[in-house]
């Protein structure tokens, strides 16, 4: 499709073919959804010293990564991410590890569940079902239910509220249940800017346009880091197009350098992802750096994230860069949705 096409709601359903924008503009609603069904699991509070341990991968993982970035300095005890086969070396008894997997079939996070029960750590499960939920209730853990039916990078607010709710609950940070609630209030109004049935000169829309046919470098800071990553990660998934994901002091350590040959090499974009939160010479980095690279670059974009808590303006960025990814999908003509590379490994490995 061509780089003017309209990404009305017609538009998008040329593509779209499970209809996965109806499932990103309802993240208000599932954020609300997410808290009643922490609340329906009916976990005990409970103090763990050694902290917290958030085990998943992919769209399952990104939860852990945003919740811990959203707390920031009211995280009380370590929250660390476990995305492999391993528990962290230095995980104790008295640590939580919340062992999420949207299928409930994911096999590094089952090695994790088993570990973490070896250790004799606390163990919270979330999960739509599969073998993760039957081990979970023959062993009396804990279980919080996510509703089937997305994909699972689109369940972003099941898995961010889940780990922001369970640390909470264990004492690795501040409880933030109003907070939630108000930053799905104010999601909504982005969600009428940015969605389909906003202007075709929407931020969302007009970064579509400008990124298609690039290579996107997504960078990141502080708050704003865990959401380059998870642009990346729906750009590849989403638009089936290759991007890359880099923080910010460290880019200007060594990828800076990079963009020295970026021009002969082939289309390459930037995205500096900002927080009126991150600190001021970050914030003066980013501005140095794109000037710096202008001249290589197709394109070059400084994004604001929007609200005025952590958790709002995170939200905000989130719900941003998935309607990017899914606007560059209408643009390339691909269905969003299905991930044949992903279903092509799992298959190779489940026979080897």
């Amino acid at each position: 499709m061509s780089a003017t096409t309209e990404f009305t709601r017609d538009a998008v359903a040329t593509v779209d073919a499970a209809a996965q924008i109806e499932d990103i503009l309802g993240m208000p609603d599932q954020l609300r959804d997410a808290l009643w069904r922490v609340e329906s699991a009916n976990l005990e509070a409970h103090d763990s010293p050694g902290g917290l341990v958030v085990a998943g991968m992919g769209g399952s993982a990104i939860g852990g990564a945003l919740a811990r970035a959203a707390l920031g300095d009211r995280a009380s005890r370590p929250i660390v991410l476990a995305r492999g086969y391993a528990l962290p070396p230095w995980t104790t008894p008295d640590t939580t590890v919340l062992c999420a997997s949207y299928s409930g079939k994911t096999e590094e996070t089952l090695a994790v569940y088993d570990a973490a029960g070896a250790l004799g750590a606390n163990r919270i499960v979330a999960t739509t079902g599969g073998k993760l939920a039957g081990a979970a209730r023959a062993e009396s853990v804990p279980v919080i239910p996510l509703p089937g039916g997305f994909q699972p990078r689109v369940a972003v607010a099941y898995s961010l509220v889940v780990a922001l709710e369970v640390a909470g609950i264990c004492g690795a940070g501040d409880r933030v249940h109003p907070e939630i609630d108000v930053a799905a209030a104010h999601t909504e109004e982005r969600v009428r800017e940015w969605g389909p049935d906003g202007p075709e000169d929407s931020l969302a829309k007009t970064l579509a346009r400008g990124l298609h046919g690039t290579v996107p470098q997504i960078a990141g800071a502080g708050l704003t880091a865990p959401i380059a990553y998870r642009w990346k990660t729906q750009i590849n998934e989403n638009a089936k197009t290759p991007c890359f994901s880099q923080e910010l002091p460290e880019l200007d350590h060594n990828e800076i350098v990079g963009w020295h040959g970026a021009r002969e090499l082939g289309r390459f974009s930037a995205v500096f992802l900002d927080d009126s939160d991150l600190h001021p010479r970050i914030r003066q980095r980013i501005e140095l750096t794109r000037g710096l690279i202008a001249a290589e670059a197709a394109a070059t974009y400084r994004i604001d994230s929007i609200g005025q808590d952590r958790i709002e303006r995170l939200i905000s960025l989130v719900l941003l860069g998935d309607l990017v990814s899914l606007y560059l999908a209408v643009l390339r003509g691909v269905d969003p949705s299905p991930v044949e590379m992903i279903e092509r490994l799992k298959n190779a490995l489940a026979s080897g």
